[in-house]
C-alpha cells in the first residue's frame, strides 16, 4: 500500500482555508506528477479495466470537452521531460505507454495522469456534470452525481449551506479561460485506499471527537474553462500521507 502514498503535501495543507477557499492557479502547477505516479496509476489502470461503469462516465453532449480536455493536458505532459510520444503512443514516467484514443478521451486522460476530471456545463441556473473520470472518490459515488447540478453534487456535505451553494454557483459561472482557480480540502481517514466510493444515504463515519485517524488525506482541486467549448473542469490530484509522515513534515 506504501506505493500509493506520498510523503508529503506541497502546499500548507494542515493550516485549512475558509470555504470555497480559491487562489489562483499556475499553469505549471496544474498537472501534478509525484512519488506516487507508478502506485497511483496501477490502481487507476486497475479500476478503468475492471470497475469502468464505476469511475467514469460521459454524456454524448460532454464529448467534444473531453476531446478539448485531453489534446489540453497533453500539451502540458508532453511539454516535461518524463512523457514522450511518438504517433499516438505516450510514454509516461512509470514506462506504461498509453494509446491516445480520441473515440474514449475520459478513459485515455485517468490513464495518463493521477488528477481526476469532472466536466460542468451551465444548464439552466446551474453548472451540471455531464463527464468525468472519477477513480479516486472521496466519500462519494460518480453515479449519484452525474448529471446532478452542482447543489446535488454536494448532497449532503453539511459545510454546504445555500449561501455557499450561490458562491460556487458565482465561481463557476466567473472562472475565466485565462485563469484557472485551486483550492484544497483536508480530512483525515481510517483507510489510505484511495477509491472510497460511498453513496450520500450512508455517510463517512468521521472519529469521535475529531480523532485523528492514521492517513491525512487532502485534495487539490483546479477550476479552469476550456476556450473552445466553454466548458468548466473540476481536477482533482489526491494526496494521501500517513500521519507520522504527515505531523513530521
Amino acid at each position: 500500500m506504501s506505493e500509493i502514498l506520498q510523503k508529503s503535501v506541497p502546499y500548507a495543507a494542515l493550516a485549512g482555508a475558509r470555504l470555497p477557499g480559491i487562489a489562483p492557479l499556475e499553469w505549471d502547477d496544474w498537472i501534478v506528477v509525484d512519488e506516487a505516479y507508478a502506485g497511483q496509476m496501477a490502481r487507476r489502470e486497475a479500476l478503468l479495466s475492471g470497475q469502468r461503469a464505476a469511475v467514469l462516465a460521459v454524456d454524448e453532449s460532454a464529448e467534444p470537452a473531453a476531446r478539448e480536455l485531453l489534446h489540453k493536458v497533453l500539451g502540458v505532459v508532453l511539454a516535461r521531460e518524463d512523457f514522450a510520444r511518438e504517433g499516438d503512443v505516450v510514454t509516461c514516467p512509470d514506462g506504461r505507454q498509453v494509446t491516445i484514443d480520441e473515440g474514449d478521451p475520459m478513459g485515455t486522460l485517468g490513464r495518463l495522469v493521477q488528477e481526476d476530471f469532472c466536466l460542468l456545463d451551465k444548464r439552466g441556473e446551474e453548472h451540471v456534470l455531464i463527464g468525468a473520470v472519477l477513480c479516486f472518490p472521496a466519500s462519494w459515488k460518480l453515479a449519484e452525481k452525474y448529471m446532478q447540478p452542482l447543489i446535488g453534487i454536494h448532497v449532503p456535505v453539511s459545510e454546504y449551506t445555500e449561501d455557499l451553494a450561490k458562491r460556487v454557483q458565482r465561481l463557476f459561472d466567473g472562472v475565466r479561460v485565462d485563469r484557472p482557480l485551486w483550492r484544497f480540502n483536508a480530512l483525515w481517514y481510517d483507510d489510505p485506499e484511495l477509491h472510497q466510493p460511498r453513496s450520500a444515504k450512508d455517510p463517512r463515519r468521521v472519529s469521535p471527537g475529531g480523532e485523528a485517524g492514521p492517513y491525512f488525506r487532502s485534495e487539490k482541486q483546479s477550476i479552469l474553462r476550456l476556450p473552445e467549448t466553454g466548458v468548466a473542469v473540476f481536477s482533482i490530484h489526491t494526496f494521501v500521507v500517513a500521519r507520522e509522515d504527515m505531523l513530521a513534515g
